[in-house]
C-alpha cells in the first residue's frame, strides 16, 4: 500500500470516527496508524466481523473500513448485520482485485463503497470521507465488472418481482372465480329447494286425489335426484383449486369407457398437466353428456386431445344440429326457469356447461365453444399447466 498523503487534512464534514476491521494484524495496524490524524480518528481495531459488531455498539464510529474475508464472520455478513443495527453507518469494503463477486455481495449487504487494499492512500482516505458524508466511492480497477454483475443481479430481481406479481394476480383472479362459483352455488341451489318446499307445503295444505298425489311425489323425487346431482357437480367444481399431476389422455380414455359411442383421438402418449383429477373428470363428463344428448342415435362423439406450444386442448365433437347462433352467447349461462319452475324457457345444454367452465377456470383453464356451422358442435376444454407429452 502506498503512503497516504494528506491524512491529517481537514475532514469534509468535520470530525470522523473510524473503526478498522481486518484479520491481518500487520496490515490493519499499519493502516490504522497511517489513517489516524487530524479530523480522522481511528477509535478501534477489530479482527473479525463479530468483534466489529460489538465495537460498533460500544464505540459508535461514523465509518467502518471492513475487510471482506475474515474468520468466524466475514465482512459481508458483518456489514448486513451492522446496517440492520445502524442504517446510517458508513461502511467501506476493503477488497482484493480477485474478489469481485464478494464486492458485489458487500454492496448488496449495504456497503457505501469499496477500495482495493493496494490502492493509493488518497483513494482510501477519499472513500472514508465520502462514506462519512453518506456518499460512495467505487474503485476504478474493478468497477466495470462489478457493475455488470450488479446489473445482472438487478435484472434477476426484476424478473423475480414480475413473476411474483403475475403469481399474485393469478391468485387474486382464482379467488374471484371461486367467489363467483360460491355465489352461483347459493343461487342455483335455491331453485330446486324452492320447488321441493313448495310441493311439500301444497301436500300439507290440502288432500290430493291418488293420481295427483302420485304425480306430486314423482315430481318431488325427480327434483330431489336433480338436487343431489347438482350438489355433486358443485363439490367437484369447488375442489378444482386442489391440483395434482395427472395424465389428460388417460382421463379422456377413462371417460370414453362410459359409452360405446365415445371415441378418443390423439397421439396416445401421456400428456401431463397440473389439475384436480375429480374436477377434470367432471368437466369431461359434462361436455360428453351434452354432446351425447344432442347427437343422433348411433352417431359417435369424439374426444380429441391435442397439444399446442402453450397448453393442451381437449375437444369434444358431436354430430348434432350444432348451436343456434342466437343461443351461442348464452350457452354457458345457468339454465333459465319458467314461472312454474318446471319447464325451460329456452332449449340449451343447461347448468352442466356453466359448471364445466367454472371448474376449468378455477384451474386457470377455460371451456369455450368452437363455432363451426353445419358440422355439429365442438366444445374445447383448454387445460392450463400442461407440459406436453412424457416419453418412455
Amino acid at each position: 500500500m502506498q503512503a497516504i498523503r494528506g491524512a491529517a487534512g481537514p475532514a469534509v464534514d468535520g470530525h470522523c470516527r473510524l473503526l478498522v476491521v481486518d484479520d491481518n494484524d500487520g496490515f490493519r495496524e499499519s493502516l490504522a496508524t497511517l489513517l489516524d490524524g487530524g479530523d480522522l480518528e481511528v477509535v478501534g481495531q477489530a479482527t473479525t466481523g463479530t468483534q466489529a459488531i460489538e465495537m460498533v455498539r460500544t464505540l459508535a464510529p461514523d465509518v467502518v473500513l471492513m475487510d471482506v474475508r475474515m474468520p468466524e464472520m466475514d465482512g459481508i455478513e458483518a456489514t448486513r448485520r451492522l446496517k440492520a443495527i445502524r442504517p446510517s453507518l458508513g461502511i467501506v469494503a476493503l477488497t482484493g482485485l480477485d474478489e469481485q463477486r464478494a464486492v458485489r455481495d458487500m454492496l448488496v449487504a449495504g456497503a457505501s463503497g469499496y477500495v482495493l487494499k493496494d490502492a493509493d492512500g488518497d483513494e482510501i482516505l477519499h472513500a472514508i470521507r465520502k462514506a462519512a458524508e453518506g456518499g460512495a466511492v467505487l474503485s476504478e480497477a474493478v468497477t466495470p465488472s462489478v457493475i455488470d454483475e450488479l446489473t445482472e443481479a438487478l435484472e434477476r430481481e426484476r424478473r423475480r418481482a414480475r413473476q411474483l406479481e403475475v403469481a399474485q394476480d393469478a391468485l387474486l383472479e382464482r379467488a374471484a372465480r371461486r367467489q363467483q362459483l360460491i355465489g352461483r352455488v347459493g343461487h342455483e341451489l335455491r331453485t330446486p329447494v324452492t320447488v321441493i318446499l313448495g310441493l311439500a307445503q301444497s301436500l300439507r295444505r290440502a288432500p290430493l286425489a291418488p293420481e295427483e298425489m302420485a304425480e306430486a311425489l314423482e315430481t318431488l323425487e325427480t327434483r330431489a335426484q336433480g338436487l343431489a346431482r347438482l350438489v355433486t357437480r358443485f363439490e367437484a367444481a369447488l375442489e378444482a383449486g386442489l391440483t395434482e399431476w395427472a395424465d389428460v389422455t388417460a382421463l379422456a380414455h377413462e371417460i370414453a369407457q362410459t359409452d360405446e359411442r365415445l371415441i378418443v383421438e390423439g397421439s396416445g402418449r401421456p400428456v401431463m398437466a397440473t389439475l384436480n383429477r375429480t374436477a377434470a373428470l367432471r368437466i369431461l363428463s359434462e361436455l360428453v353428456e351434452n354432446a351425447l344428448a344432442f347427437s343422433p342415435p348411433g352417431e359417435a362423439v369424439t374426444i380429441r386431445v391435442t397439444e399446442t406450444s402453450e397448453h393442451t386442448e381437449v375437444r369434444v365433437i358431436d354430430r348434432g344440429p350444432g348451436v343456434d347462433p342466437d343461443a351461442a352467447a348464452r350457452i354457458f349461462e345457468p339454465l333459465e326457469q319458467a314461472e312454474d319452475l318446471y319447464t325451460r324457457t329456452h332449449q340449451g345444454a343447461g347448468l352442466g356447461l356453466s359448471l364445466a367452465r367454472l371448474s376449468a377456470r378455477a384451474m386457470d383453464g377455460d371451456v369455450i365453444l368452437d363455432e363451426t356451422p353445419g358440422t355439429g358442435a365442438t366444445f374445447v376444454w383448454i387445460v392450463s399447466g400442461g407440459t406436453g407429452p412424457v416419453f418412455g
